[in-house]
Protein backbone atom coordinates (compact mmCIF):
# COMPACT_ATOMS: atom_id res chain seq x y z
CA UNK A 1 0.00 0.00 0.00
CA UNK A 2 2.85 2.40 0.86
CA UNK A 3 4.43 1.83 -2.56
CA UNK A 4 1.13 2.45 -4.40
CA UNK A 5 0.36 5.55 -2.33
CA UNK A 6 3.83 7.02 -2.83
CA UNK A 7 3.74 6.24 -6.55
CA UNK A 8 0.50 8.19 -6.89
CA UNK A 9 1.90 11.09 -4.90
CA UNK A 10 5.08 11.08 -6.96
CA UNK A 11 3.19 11.23 -10.23
CA UNK A 12 0.91 14.09 -9.24
CA UNK A 13 3.53 16.08 -7.37
CA UNK A 14 6.14 15.67 -10.10
CA UNK A 15 3.85 17.28 -12.68
CA UNK A 16 2.96 20.17 -10.35
CA UNK A 17 6.56 20.73 -9.22
CA UNK A 18 7.87 20.73 -12.79
CA UNK A 19 5.16 23.22 -13.81
CA UNK A 20 6.04 25.60 -10.98
CA UNK A 21 9.74 25.26 -11.67
CA UNK A 22 9.25 26.05 -15.35
CA UNK A 23 7.20 29.14 -14.55
CA UNK A 24 9.64 30.37 -11.90
CA UNK A 25 12.76 29.92 -14.01
CA UNK A 26 11.46 31.08 -17.40
CA UNK A 27 9.11 33.94 -16.53
CA UNK A 28 9.93 37.49 -15.41
CA UNK A 29 9.58 37.78 -11.61
CA UNK A 30 6.58 40.12 -11.79
CA UNK A 31 4.60 38.20 -14.43
CA UNK A 32 2.86 35.69 -12.12
CA UNK A 33 1.34 36.46 -8.74
CA UNK A 34 2.06 33.75 -6.10
CA UNK A 35 -0.96 34.96 -4.12
CA UNK A 36 -3.20 33.28 -6.68
CA UNK A 37 -2.01 29.95 -5.24
CA UNK A 38 -3.53 28.37 -2.11
CA UNK A 39 -2.35 29.97 1.16
CA UNK A 40 -1.33 28.40 4.45
CA UNK A 41 -0.71 30.35 7.63
CA UNK A 42 1.22 29.05 10.63
CA UNK A 43 3.99 29.49 13.14
CA UNK A 44 7.52 28.38 12.27
CA UNK A 45 8.79 25.66 14.58
CA UNK A 46 12.17 25.08 12.93
CA UNK A 47 14.02 24.91 9.62
CA UNK A 48 14.90 21.69 7.84
CA UNK A 49 18.38 21.25 6.38
CA UNK A 50 20.10 19.39 3.57
CA UNK A 51 23.08 17.18 4.50
CA UNK A 52 25.43 20.11 3.76
CA UNK A 53 23.49 22.53 5.95
CA UNK A 54 21.39 24.49 3.44
CA UNK A 55 17.82 25.36 4.41
CA UNK A 56 15.39 23.28 2.35
CA UNK A 57 12.17 23.94 4.22
CA UNK A 58 10.23 24.80 7.35
CA UNK A 59 8.28 22.82 9.91
CA UNK A 60 5.17 24.61 11.17
CA UNK A 61 3.86 24.16 14.70
CA UNK A 62 0.90 22.12 13.40
CA UNK A 63 3.29 19.60 11.78
CA UNK A 64 3.01 20.89 8.22
CA UNK A 65 6.16 20.52 6.11
CA UNK A 66 6.94 23.48 3.88
CA UNK A 67 9.43 22.70 1.13
CA UNK A 68 11.69 25.42 -0.27
CA UNK A 69 14.56 25.22 -2.79
CA UNK A 70 18.10 25.44 -1.33
CA UNK A 71 18.92 28.52 -3.45
CA UNK A 72 16.62 30.51 -1.12
CA UNK A 73 18.61 29.39 1.94
CA UNK A 74 20.35 32.69 2.70
CA UNK A 75 17.24 34.80 2.13
CA UNK A 76 15.16 32.60 4.43
CA UNK A 77 17.83 32.60 7.14
CA UNK A 78 17.75 36.40 7.27
CA UNK A 79 14.00 36.90 6.76
CA UNK A 80 12.40 34.23 8.95
CA UNK A 81 13.12 32.81 12.38
CA UNK A 82 11.52 30.12 14.55
CA UNK A 83 8.48 31.49 16.38
CA UNK A 84 7.50 33.82 13.52
CA UNK A 85 4.05 33.58 11.96
CA UNK A 86 4.24 33.20 8.19
CA UNK A 87 1.89 32.95 5.24
CA UNK A 88 2.90 30.49 2.53
CA UNK A 89 1.53 30.43 -1.00
CA UNK A 90 2.17 27.25 -2.95
CA UNK A 91 0.97 23.80 -3.88
CA UNK A 92 -0.55 21.52 -1.25
CA UNK A 93 -0.11 17.74 -1.43
CA UNK A 94 -3.36 15.82 -1.56
CA UNK A 95 -2.55 13.14 1.01
CA UNK A 96 0.21 14.69 3.15
CA UNK A 97 0.58 17.85 5.28
CA UNK A 98 3.13 19.06 2.73
CA UNK A 99 3.39 22.38 0.87
CA UNK A 100 5.74 23.23 -1.99
CA UNK A 101 6.23 26.95 -1.35
CA UNK A 102 6.40 29.59 -4.07
CA UNK A 103 6.37 32.52 -1.65
CA UNK A 104 6.72 32.97 2.13
CA UNK A 105 5.74 36.16 3.95
CA UNK A 106 6.86 36.87 7.51
CA UNK A 107 3.93 38.66 9.15
CA UNK A 108 6.10 40.45 11.73
CA UNK A 109 8.34 42.18 9.19
CA UNK A 110 6.15 42.02 6.08
CA UNK A 111 9.09 40.67 4.10
CA UNK A 112 8.24 38.21 1.33
CA UNK A 113 10.58 35.64 -0.19
CA UNK A 114 9.58 34.55 -3.69
CA UNK A 115 11.04 31.62 -5.59
CA UNK A 116 11.93 32.95 -9.05
CA UNK A 117 14.40 30.14 -9.67
CA UNK A 118 18.19 30.26 -9.34
CA UNK A 119 19.45 33.63 -10.58
CA UNK A 120 22.38 33.41 -12.96
CA UNK A 121 25.05 30.79 -13.61
CA UNK A 122 27.17 29.70 -10.70
CA UNK A 123 24.73 30.78 -8.03
CA UNK A 124 24.51 28.03 -5.47
CA UNK A 125 22.86 27.56 -2.10
CA UNK A 126 23.96 29.97 0.59
CA UNK A 127 23.61 28.38 3.98
CA UNK A 128 25.03 29.70 7.20
CA UNK A 129 28.56 28.29 7.58
CA UNK A 130 28.56 24.91 9.25
CA UNK A 131 31.07 22.48 10.65
CA UNK A 132 31.14 18.74 11.31
CA UNK A 133 30.24 17.91 14.90
CA UNK A 134 33.41 16.53 16.54
CA UNK A 135 32.98 13.00 17.83
CA UNK A 136 29.34 12.72 16.74
CA UNK A 137 28.98 9.40 14.93
CA UNK A 138 25.76 8.19 16.57
CA UNK A 139 22.39 9.63 17.49
CA UNK A 140 19.43 7.99 19.16
CA UNK A 141 15.96 9.13 20.03
CA UNK A 142 12.32 9.01 19.05
CA UNK A 143 10.92 10.18 15.74
CA UNK A 144 8.72 13.26 15.94
CA UNK A 145 7.75 13.20 12.27
CA UNK A 146 8.69 11.74 8.92
CA UNK A 147 10.29 14.13 6.41
CA UNK A 148 9.61 14.25 2.68
CA UNK A 149 11.05 15.64 -0.51
CA UNK A 150 9.13 18.07 -2.73
CA UNK A 151 7.57 15.15 -4.64
CA UNK A 152 6.32 13.42 -1.50
CA UNK A 153 9.10 10.85 -1.28
CA UNK A 154 10.35 10.02 2.23
CA UNK A 155 13.89 11.34 2.73
CA UNK A 156 14.43 11.35 6.48
CA UNK A 157 12.97 12.09 9.89
CA UNK A 158 12.86 14.76 12.56
CA UNK A 159 13.71 13.54 16.05
CA UNK A 160 12.10 14.86 19.22
CA UNK A 161 15.28 16.77 20.11
CA UNK A 162 15.18 18.64 16.77
CA UNK A 163 17.89 16.62 15.02
CA UNK A 164 17.22 16.04 11.31
CA UNK A 165 18.08 12.63 9.87
CA UNK A 166 18.69 12.39 6.14
CA UNK A 167 18.70 9.25 3.98
CA UNK A 168 18.57 8.72 0.20
CA UNK A 169 14.87 8.40 -0.75
CA UNK A 170 15.08 4.75 -1.90
CA UNK A 171 16.67 3.78 1.42
CA UNK A 172 14.26 5.95 3.40
CA UNK A 173 11.42 4.05 1.74
CA UNK A 174 13.05 0.77 2.78
CA UNK A 175 13.25 1.98 6.40
CA UNK A 176 9.86 3.70 6.33
CA UNK A 177 8.43 1.71 9.27
CA UNK A 178 11.34 2.83 11.46
CA UNK A 179 10.89 6.49 10.47
CA UNK A 180 7.30 6.73 11.71
CA UNK A 181 6.36 9.09 14.59
CA UNK A 182 7.00 7.60 18.02
CA UNK A 183 9.53 5.02 16.82
CA UNK A 184 12.77 4.70 18.82
CA UNK A 185 15.88 4.36 16.67
CA UNK A 186 19.66 4.48 16.64
CA UNK A 187 21.55 5.97 13.68
CA UNK A 188 25.24 6.01 12.87
CA UNK A 189 26.79 8.37 10.36
CA UNK A 190 28.07 11.94 10.14
CA UNK A 191 26.81 14.99 12.04
CA UNK A 192 26.83 18.60 10.86
CA UNK A 193 25.69 21.76 12.67
CA UNK A 194 25.33 25.48 11.99
CA UNK A 195 23.42 28.37 13.50
CA UNK A 196 20.19 27.03 11.99
CA UNK A 197 20.20 23.50 13.39
CA UNK A 198 21.72 20.04 13.36
CA UNK A 199 21.53 17.46 10.55
CA UNK A 200 22.78 13.89 10.53
CA UNK A 201 23.59 11.88 7.40
CA UNK A 202 22.64 8.29 8.21
CA UNK A 203 25.02 5.46 7.26
CA UNK A 204 23.48 2.75 9.46
CA UNK A 205 20.03 2.61 11.04
CA UNK A 206 18.12 0.31 13.34
CA UNK A 207 15.79 0.06 16.35
CA UNK A 208 18.80 -0.51 18.64
CA UNK A 209 22.60 -0.47 18.52
CA UNK A 210 22.81 -4.24 18.01
CA UNK A 211 20.23 -4.22 15.18
CA UNK A 212 21.79 -1.74 12.78
CA UNK A 213 21.42 -2.15 9.02
CA UNK A 214 23.59 -0.50 6.38
CA UNK A 215 22.12 2.44 4.47
CA UNK A 216 23.31 2.16 0.89
CA UNK A 217 24.51 5.27 -0.91
CA UNK A 218 22.80 6.11 -4.20
CA UNK A 219 24.79 5.48 -7.39
CA UNK A 220 26.87 8.45 -8.46
CA UNK A 221 29.39 9.37 -11.16
CA UNK A 222 31.90 6.60 -11.52
CA UNK A 223 29.92 4.17 -9.36
CA UNK A 224 28.45 0.90 -10.53
CA UNK A 225 29.58 1.45 -14.07
CA UNK A 226 30.20 -1.59 -16.20
CA UNK A 227 33.50 -1.71 -18.10
CA UNK A 228 33.20 -1.07 -21.85
CA UNK A 229 32.89 -4.17 -24.02
CA UNK A 230 36.15 -5.41 -25.53
CA UNK A 231 36.90 -4.20 -29.04
CA UNK A 232 36.75 -6.73 -31.77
Amino acid sequence: MNIQRNAALLGASAILTISIGAVAQNAPPSLYDPQQLPAQRGQVQQFTLTPRGDIDGLILSDGTEVRTPPHLSTELAYAVKPGDTVTIHGLHAAALPLVQAVSITDEATGRTIVDNGPAGPGRGPGAAPGVPIPGLSEVQGRVRMTLHGPRGDVNGALLEDGTILRLPPPEAERFTDLLQPGQALVAEGDGFANAIGKVFTVRELGPSRDQLSLVEEPPGPGRDRRPPPPRR
